[in-house]
């Protein structure tokens, strides 16, 4: 599954998701890594001023990954993702990426959490033992 990250270095999540220029976007599972690629923000002309059409840009950037993982995200923006399926992960304070993605590929080999389930399905209910 893909995570974007808010780091200025790719190497520690250290921004707030609406001040990011760009985010860093990894491949995760259980049993692998790597960065993919930084994607940034396109705002539309005069989207600068615009609170709502930059919260937009920033969710259209980061589009196909299950969760954003970040230092701090305002209440819209969370809202915004989670509308997209984007699970927003919250750190609240600097993490290397690489403590992140340890800590994730555990609980990965392992049975995941309901909301990680279903962030890795693409949004999509996970499937039970019984179906």
């Amino acid at each position: 599954m893909q995570i974007a990250f808010t780091s200025s270095d790719n190497t520690v999540v250290d921004q707030h998701f609406g001040q990011a220029s760009a985010y860093c976007i990894w491949e995760i599972g259980p049993d692998r890594s790597e960065f993919v690629g930084k994607v940034s923000p396109l705002l539309a002309a005069g989207a600068e001023t615009d609170e709502e059409d930059r919260t937009t840009a920033r969710a259209n950037a980061v589009a196909g990954c299950a969760i954003v993982c970040t230092v701090q995200i305002g209440g819209p923006a969370a809202a915004k993702l989670v509308a997209r399926k984007i699970h927003p992960m919250k750190t609240g304070i600097d993490v290397p990426i690489a403590e992140v993605v340890s800590k994730l590929q555990q609980v990965l080999k392992g049975t995941p959490p309901p909301w990680l389930r279903k962030a890795m399905n693409g949004g999509a209910e996970p499937a039970t033992a019984d179906e």
